[in-house]
């Protein structure tokens, strides 16, 4: 079929046309994007350097121990005739918790009653007989070898009493020992003896042991290097001791829950233990609901002053270098880029602690970090710290 020469001629003018739209709109185009001038600075987020005041604190893994404890022992031999107490009962001081058999000391008893009275009817004609030779030595009917003898027989008779009578005390203290007592209060734990068991005086293992709990000790170790370094601050002046003094303590437990009362330390031991390199520390926690049993591992959150001027920075500001070393990017004059050498001493929380490098005033990059380059100018937004904080949480995650 043959196409009209006036439907060609229309076919041509749409596609020249056409053709002339493409080129326009690419002129256009390549117009705008030769008149676009050069991107503007790189925007940053940072967070001005302020100082502040800081508790500080060491964190230290310890054990509890009991604020008493009283092994039960016999001082006395003899059969256990009788267990007076509970197995984790909570006892009293002076009560009775075991009973020997004392059919043995009441007769012992009564024999040093016995001699006592026999030494004391001794005594009497001794006395008598002193005091009439003494009446004839005065009228020298008698000779002094007479009254010598009768005196000297007066003091024998006279130490036989007394001896006597030690020996009646010692049997009564036998006595009072075969009932055995608790020497102070607190849980006493299980006996190791029953009714009918063989005691001995003085034997190794004890009957039964009593904590007392109301108080415990947390014996805690430091580092030597570590105490070093805090009385080096002290001296120089870092860190202040806080009004009261006394070092407050806090506890972790087992299962990382912070038990709900605080304790103080007491008392540092003296010397270094040679194996381990460190210090122990005690400190002193109450325990009224009995919740820290002694031999629990627990960590010891220790407060070791205050630090008037410290500088605290997010953590998604510090980074380090090849060398290992932490550095910061700063916002120096006319708004460039410059990099310092940090020197960090610990973590707190979501931040570090800055003693050097930085200073009150100055704009630490917390955002926008891989785009800074030192030397270059940035554009600067101030973010705050608390908002910088939940920004490096939600990158973590």
């Amino acid at each position: 079929m043959q196409i009209p020469n006036s439907h060609k001629l229309l076919a041509m003018a749409v596609f020249l046309t056409a053709g002339l739209l493409v080129n326009s709109g690419c002129e256009k185009k390549n117009n705008a994007q030769g008149k676009r001038g050069p991107a503007g600075p790189p925007s940053v987020g940072v967070v001005v350097v302020e100082n502040q005041r800081l508790p500080m604190t060491m964190k230290l893994s310890g054990r509890i121990a009991a604020h008493l404890v009283a092994e039960v022992r016999p001082q006395v031999s003899g059969i256990i005739k009788e267990r007076l107490f509970t197995e984790g009962s909570e006892v009293k001081a002076g009560q009775v918790l075991y009973q020997i058999d004392a059919a043995t000391y009441q007769a012992a008893g009564a024999g040093a009653k016995a001699a006592l009275a026999r030494a004391e009817a001794h005594l009497i004609p001794a006395q008598l007989k002193e005091q009439r030779l003494k009446g004839l030595r005065g009228a020298e009917a008698v000779s002094r070898q007479d009254y010598d003898d009768a005196f000297a027989a007066l003091k024998q008779a006279e130490a036989d009493v007394e001896a006597a009578k030690a020996a009646l005390e010692s049997t009564g203290i036998n006595i009072a020992y075969t009932r055995i007592s608790a020497p102070i209060s607190g849980r006493i734990g299980r006996s190791s003896v029953t009714t009918g068991a063989l005691v001995t005086a003085g034997q190794q293992a004890p009957l039964a042991t009593i904590q007392q709990l109301d108080t415990v000790f947390v014996d805690v170790s430091q580092p030597s290097i570590e105490m070093l370094s805090l009385k080096r601050a002290l001296a120089a002046g870092e860190l202040q001791l806080s009004n009261t003094g006394e070092a407050k303590v806090k506890l972790i437990l087992e299962d990382g829950t912070l038990y709900p009362m605080s304790g103080v330390l007491k008392f540092s031991e003296m010397s270094v233990d040679q194996g381990t390199g460190s210090v122990t520390l005690r400190t002193v926690f109450a325990n009224p609901e009995q919740l820290l049993l002694p031999g629990m591992f627990v960590h010891a959150i220790l407060e070791t002053g205050i630090k008037e001027q410290a500088i605290l920075v997010p953590q998604q500001g510090v980074s380090h270098d090849p060398a290992g070393r932490a550095i910061g990017m700063v916002v120096g004059e006319g708004d460039k880029v410059e990099i310092r050498i940090l020197k960090v001493d610990r973590a707190i929380g979501d931040k570090w602690l800055v003693t050097d490098g930085l200073k009150k005033g100055d704009r630490l990059i917390v955002e926008g970090v891989q785009k800074a380059r030192p030397g270059q100018p940035v554009k600067v937004t101030v973010v705050d710290s608390a908002q910088a904080a939940l920004t490096s949480q939600s990158v973590s995650k």
